[in-house]
């Protein structure tokens, strides 16, 4: 156990410097988290009227519910990106096939390369959510921050399968998968993440009910906006965590078995 640790722990090491020698792109997310979170509070104030409270869940401002979808949605973008970017870049630096052929396990390889985004998307989100604290009165004084910290981990386990499905698509065919920016155009309809899923008609509603980014972003605005109990976000947690024990396991066996196609068609390395 100890050892995958130190493996994963290296992993991010290495993605950390990496990201260290571009010092600027972190100030200038920075900034442009401050635009980003200036432009839903002003849209809210447009749109916000005593009608749209009423049809958000907690009663919360549109602004408070529609920064949490904004910023939360990164974590599905994270999800299905880490894993094809991770690979990409090590066939681009030609250190994808020594990688894989070390003593480390494919499930520490593919979750050593997951952490490092999903840290700096975690990381990204706070200052979302710090700016809007700061200036324009985000609602944090009633937030679990227990519950938030289960609900992330949840929606990573949850998410991380359709990374390594898309990456496994990635690996075999030589080009992204197109089911990703589906899934992304999909979600950012029926997901929640900007107007609540109950004023979509009946056949999209199914498709919220079948979608882990809905049940995230119920059980995260639930604990940030109303500090709801690990309790009343039972289902929707538990719901996370079918998802992830049904992909995590089908997408690892979906990539081994790509790996071992490429590695003997030859193909590993070929862009």
């Amino acid at each position: 156990m100890m050892r995958t640790l130190r493996d994963v722990l290296l992993f991010f090491q290495r993605d950390l410097r990496i990201a260290s020698t571009y010092r600027s792109p972190f100030v200038l997310e920075a900034i442009e988290a401050l635009f980003g979170v200036a432009m839903f509070y002003y849209v809210a104030r447009f749109v916000d009227s005593p009608g749209l409270r009423q049809a958000l869940p907690q009663g919360s401002t549109y602004f408070a519910y529609s920064l949490v979808g904004f910023v939360f949605f990164d974590y599905l973008n994270a999800a299905l990106d880490s894993f094809d970017r991770s690979l990409l870049e090590a066939r681009d630096t030609g250190t994808l096939e020594p990688l894989l052929v070390t003593q480390v396990s494919l499930p520490v390889i593919l979750a050593g390369s997951a952490v490092y985004p999903f840290a700096a998307t975690t990381l990204r989100i706070v200052v979302y959510l710090a700016w809007g604290a700061a200036l324009f009165h985000f609602p944090l004084g009633s937030a679990n921050w227990i519950g938030v910290i289960a609900v992330l981990l949840a929606t990573l386990l949850a998410f991380s399968g359709l990374g390594i499905l898309s990456a496994a698509y990635l690996l075999l065919f030589k080009r992204g998968n197109p089911a990703k920016w589906f899934l992304l155009g999909i979600s950012s309809v029926v997901g929640g993440m900007l107007f609540p899923v109950s004023i979509l008609p009946e056949w999209l509603q199914f498709i919220a009910r079948i979608n882990p980014i809905t049940y995230a972003l119920e059980a995260m605005r639930a604990v940030l906006l109303g500090g709801a109990s690990l309790f009343a976000i039972g289902r929707p947690l538990l719901v996370l965590l079918v998802f992830g024990a049904i992909l995590l396991p089908a997408s690892m066996v979906c990539f081994a078995w790509t790996l071992r196609r490429t590695k003997t068609t030859g193909t590993l390395t070929h862009s």
